[in-house]
């Protein structure tokens, strides 16, 4: 369900579940959690680049399949420590700590844990016609794969609350003229080879210096926020207001029919 190689010291991770839009499992999870070890071992690869197979780069988590076994839950939000990061945390700041940059090419939907994932990108540089939403509200939950602690850095609060709340798809250019995105492209894969090689002869040693830098800059680590990303997750989904919730999303006739009209885009 992840594709992972390293072509020309380019390594690249590819969501392959086309026929649900990539949305996310458990094993998706381990994966990419794996893969980003790999990738901070290999001293070869110079840049990464997460893109989704099919017409989509992620539809966000499997939330039917992962609530029908409620062991997953445990495994995706299970932390030895409170401000440790749990797995679905790991996989969006996991990128973060690699010294190459992390590109996030965007096509078609790009919602949930798909945008969470893309956000832990460096550059995030997406198709005109893409989509993209904060979708946990609309099953009765709250925002927790680490990205309270990059989203400042990106987005003003109020931009930040409305996406959150509302739960809705914004269109490329919203999402640009929020902060979400680098860039918008019609070719994003060609941006993304143009912006590697642009960044060739520059010393490795001296971009990851940067990288780290600005991290820490812009995106100071909290592990209070990281403890309570996963303490009010866990406690919405304690809540029966929340299984109301994701009854209610589960029949959600605009979503519906949004999905619908994606196969045909």
């Amino acid at each position: 369900m992840i594709n992972f190689n390293v072509h020309q010291h380019i390594a690249y991770v590819t969501l392959s579940r086309p026929d649900k839009q990539n949305a996310l499992t458990l094993m998706m999870f381990q994966s990419l959690d794996n893969i980003i070890k790999e990738i901070r071992k290999n001293r070869q690869i110079r840049a990464v680049i997460i893109q989704g197979a099919g017409g989509h780069f992620c539809a966000g988590l499997d939330v039917q399949s992962v609530m029908k076994h409620p062991m997953q839950i445990v495994k995706l939000l299970f932390k030895y420590l409170p401000g440790n990061q749990n797995l679905v945390q790991r996989v969006v700041l996991g990128w973060r700590t690699l010294p190459v940059p992390v590109y996030a090419e965007i096509k078609g939907n790009c919602l949930g844990g798909g945008l969470h994932i893309a956000l832990g990108a460096d550059f995030r540089i997406a198709l005109p016609n893409s989509q993209f939403a904060i979708m946990e509200s609309r099953w009765g939950l709250c925002p927790d794969m680490g990205t309270s602690i990059v989203v400042p850095g990106y987005l003003r609060q109020d931009q930040a609350l409305k996406l959150a709340f509302e739960a809705q798809r914004v269109d490329a250019k919203a999402a640009f003229q929020a902060g979400l995105l680098t860039a918008i492209d019609d070719d994003p894969s060609t941006f993304i080879m143009q912006h590697i090689d642009s960044l060739s002869h520059h010393s490795p040693d001296a971009l990851a210096a940067i990288k780290l830098l600005y991290n820490q800059a812009f995106h100071a680590p909290s592990r209070t926020l990281l403890w309570r990303e996963t303490w009010y997750q866990l406690r919405l989904l304690a809540s029966k207001n929340t299984r109301i919730a994701m009854k209610n999303g589960a029949k959600d006739s605009e979503f519906k029919a949004y999905n619908n009209r994606a196969k045909w885009q």
